[in-house]
């Protein structure tokens, strides 16, 4: 599976996660499996109705990719995989057991910033006596770490799971793998769907309302943004068969839409009838990427001047007429690239500025 943050063929940079088919197997996953998981047939991937309030009456039965994982009590040991997920888990108060280091975009503790922050909120800061082991997942889903936890619930609302990573994950303990399209849930599903496996509804409601007004209030500082078209793709000046768009399945185009942005139709037109979160794109045409705005992840000041002046690259629309975004801060990448109601108020304060700059800047 390709990794959301980075997609294409280029692994040495990009790929965070591997085929878990490398992965170390399953250290005697079979006598930890716990008799709370029940699997049927896939349906379409909305939160089950087992429990009608709230206060989240168990068992609940969520629905989900491959099928549906019913949770017979309120789970006391989590653990999760990807991005995301330790996030909302964290965010509705909850300490994980296990969680995946942050290796790209994070800090020195393999965190970031606002997991930290509300870890120590929690008493739970990485270092202390609370907080939860953190394992790689820079080789694929780190089976082996995670049933030696002995979880009792395993957290993948958002992710890429493969049928035979869910398989694989429920021999250790029942999991909540993603609603229908691979890194395609957006972080209000993901809350939801993460509240409803965790017995706290009311409180995930809450959170994503907050947050969601958080996100207004601040888009609202910069009115200049507001109906500006945009794309969000991914241009390498040194490898132009990795130039591609993110799709409107994806996050990032989710997030620039939810504060008033408008996706390019040549977006729009990409993105039509697709399950990816990304599609390629030729360099050769790179001109047809009309739109007022143009983002994209670089990994230094020099690469954005590098797509710039770069005969095919520089031909982006967007990039020649000064609407153009081109982000070096991993960590704010990763905020916006995997969105959480965490990782979305840390970041406005800096990413907001930027769209504004590039906004000022269309004719």
């Amino acid at each position: 599976m390709t990794s959301p943050l980075f997609p294409g063929p280029n692994t040495t940079r990009r790929t965070l996660f591997k085929s878990a088919g490398k992965a170390t197997a399953v250290l005697a996953a079979a006598a930890l499996t716990l008799s709370a998981c029940s699997t049927g047939p896939a349906t379409s991937g909305s939160v089950s109705t087992a429990s009608s309030s709230s206060s989240a009456q168990f068992p609940v039965t969520i629905d989900h990719a491959f099928g549906k994982t019913t949770i017979e009590k309120q789970p006391t040991r989590v653990a999760t995989v990807s991005w995301v997920n330790d996030d909302v888990a964290i965010a509705l108060g909850v300490v994980p057991v296990g969680v995946p280091k942050n290796e790209w975009g994070g800090n020195d503790q393999g965190s970031t910033p606002w997991k930290d922050a509300a870890l120590k909120d929690l008493g739970a800061g990485f270092g202390s006596e609370k907080a939860p082991v953190q394992y790689s997942e820079a080789d694929g889903i780190n089976f082996t770490e995670i049933a030696k936890l002995t979880p009792d619930v395993i957290l993948a609302a958002y992710s890429g799971l493969t049928e035979e990573d869910y398989k694989k994950l429920s021999e250790i303990a029942p999991v909540v793998a993603h609603p229908e399209l691979a890194y395609g849930t957006s972080w209000q599903d993901a809350t939801t769907i993460i509240g409803k496996a965790l017995g706290k509804d009311a409180e995930a409601t809450k959170l994503i309302s907050d947050t969601e007004a958080t996100v207004k209030e601040e888009a609202a500082k910069y009115p200049q943004i507001a109906g500006k078209s945009f794309i969000y793709g991914y241009a390498l000046p040194s490898d132009p068969t990795q130039t591609g768009i993110y799709t409107a399945n994806d996050n990032r185009p989710k997030f620039l839409s939810s504060i008033g942005m408008k996706l390019a139709p040549v977006a729009e037109q990409a993105s039509a009838g697709s399950k990816e979160f990304f599609v390629p794109w030729s360099a050769e045409k790179v001109n047809e990427l009309d739109s007022d705005i143009f983002l994209t992840s670089v990994e230094d000041a020099g690469e954005a001047d590098a797509i710039k002046n770069d005969p095919l690259l520089g031909q982006i629309p967007a990039v020649k007429n000064g609407g153009f975004v081109a982000d070096a801060n991993k960590s704010l990448v990763l905020a916006i690239s995997a969105s959480s109601p965490l990782s979305l108020p840390w970041a406005l304060d800096t990413f907001l500025p930027q769209l504004a700059t590039a906004a000022d800047a269309v004719k």
